[in-house]
């Protein structure tokens, strides 16, 4: 616990006072409620959970633990508090006004209804316009209040994601040191695959070839599995390849290489091969390393578009170094990304190159809730429904999503220069921002479309046939 009190999203003052009194049950209820209020929801959640340990009294560290639960997408945990805290005798407005909202998430619309108008009499500045919506008939039909939109309770927006508070406990795993006189830049990434929202697929495979042959070598040698090996990931932009790759070197704690067309491409002939021969060599040098080629398609076109091109020279020099002709590639994972796998060079999907090529869709509804909780982690919020919010942005990408919060955060920061106050972020707020931004993948999927049901011989492009709902 001593080490939770240095976490970055505790104020400093407060992370002193914890150390000097860190058994004070009211000092870390105080701290816990500032961290909800910051979408720190895991870090809340923790400190909720001490403060009860220690005898804190009332209902308030109760219904700050079933918000914490709630906004991480824990609905069945959150129930079990908040149904024992509406049972006292004079249950406060928001305890009535969560279970309202959790009794719809289980199914129980009537029970819902009833909580819900038992929060609003009691104080009708609860009145939340999305939970209404959901209910739809099961609420009596009354003229609703005239309040300013600013005065709302916070609405209830979708789900939010896997929740992920496990990964922090993993192990970090040795990796080389960068020499002085590298050729690139070789980045070490914070980030890991708790900032990651949903791609369990895709991280899955990440896991069985560099991390796992990494923390159980003897097991994977039983069977003579090397470490490393190409994953191609394709689809829509703005899906995380990106993100998930950096991810994947900050998990292992490995060292990460990303490269562009420019990193590569040289007037010079022959120079083009020997910048990409270099980059193989610094991975193969800094064992465990991430190599990864974003836009993959711009060096790996289709040679028979390129008869009489140098650029045949270069797709041959890196058929080369993946299959680690003359040096091992053993402990270098190479990922690699593009929007257009119908221009690649097919040679690239041979086993032992890009063995195993993986469709990356838009985020389904919870995993759009992870993302939306994490790009609003570290702001000040309200209590938000990320599950009824996801249910709204359906085909949303994940840049669609941070766009979503980047338009609902310009707005706050107007409405607060104008009060002089810090404004907390609502699911109204985030609503009225979905209704401003549209997806931005629909015209990718188009082209897909007709690649998948008229040049899929191979069955490559299955994945888009299933998600799309369509047959050959």
């Amino acid at each position: 616990m001593a080490e939770f009190f240095d976490s970055p999203s505790i104020p400093p003052e407060l992370r002193a006072a914890l150390r000097f009194s860190p058994d004070n049950a009211p000092l870390l209820q105080h701290v816990a409620e500032t961290l909800l209020k910051q979408g720190a929801f895991a870090e809340a959640e923790t400190l909720f959970k001490r403060a009860l340990s220690l005898n804190a009294t009332g209902d308030a560290a109760h219904l700050g633990l079933a918000s914490a639960f709630f906004q991480q997408g824990k609905h069945g945990a959150a129930l079990v508090i908040v149904e024992n805290v509406v049972k006292g005798p004079a249950p406060s407005p928001r305890a009535l006004l969560l279970h309202a909202r959790l009794a719809l998430h289980a199914g129980e619309p009537r029970l819902a209804s009833r909580q819900y108008q038992k929060a609003l009499e009691a104080d009708p500045l609860l009145l939340d316009d999305a939970l209404e919506q959901a209910l739809g008939n099961h609420l009596p039909r009354r003229p609703a209040p005239q309040l300013p939109t600013a005065a709302r309770a916070p609405a209830a927006d979708p789900t939010f994601g896997a929740d992920s508070s496990e990964e922090h406990d993993r192990e970090p795993l040795p990796a080389g040191d960068l020499p002085a006189d590298s050729l690139f830049e070789l980045e070490r990434p914070e980030l890991a695959f708790a900032d990651v929202g949903g791609m369990e697929r895709v991280k899955e495979e990440v896991r069985m070839k560099i991390i796992l042959p990494l923390r159980q070598p003897e097991l994977f040698k039983a069977y003579g599995k090397k470490i490393g090996g190409g994953i191609l990931m394709y689809g829509p932009p703005g899906c995380g390849k990106t993100y998930l790759a950096r991810a994947t070197a900050g998990e292992v704690k490995a060292g990460f290489l990303a490269v562009g067309i420019s990193d590569v491409l040289d007037m010079w002939i022959g120079q083009s091969e020997k910048n990409l021969h270099a980059l193989f060599e610094q991975a193969r040098s800094h064992r465990p390393c991430v190599l990864f080629f974003d836009e993959v398609d711009a060096l790996g076109a289709n040679r028979t578009d390129m008869l009489k091109s140098g650029g045949r020279q270069i797709i041959n020099q890196f058929l080369s170094e993946l299959d680690g002709v003359a040096t091992s590639n053993e402990g270098v994972l190479i990922l690699a990304a593009t929007n257009a796998p119908w221009h690649l060079d097919p040679a690239f999907r041979r086993p032992g190159r890009f063995d195993r090529i993986l469709f990356v869709p838009p985020p389904d509804a919870p995993a759009r809730a992870a993302i939306l909780r994490l790009l609003l982690k570290g702001k000040p919020v309200g209590e938000i429904d990320f599950d009824a919010l996801a249910k709204k942005t359906d085909g949303y990408s994940g840049a669609d999503l941070k766009a979503v919060v980047d338009i609902a955060v310009e707005a706050k920061l107007r409405e607060a220069m104008r009060a002089g106050t810090v404004q907390p972020l609502t699911g109204r707020d985030l609503l009225d921002a979905v209704k401003q931004h549209k997806p931005t993948v629909s015209d990718w999927f188009q082209t897909a479309r007709n690649h998948a049901l008229y040049a899929n011989q191979s069955g490559l492009y299955d994945d888009i046939l299933a998600y799309l709902k369509l047959s050959k």
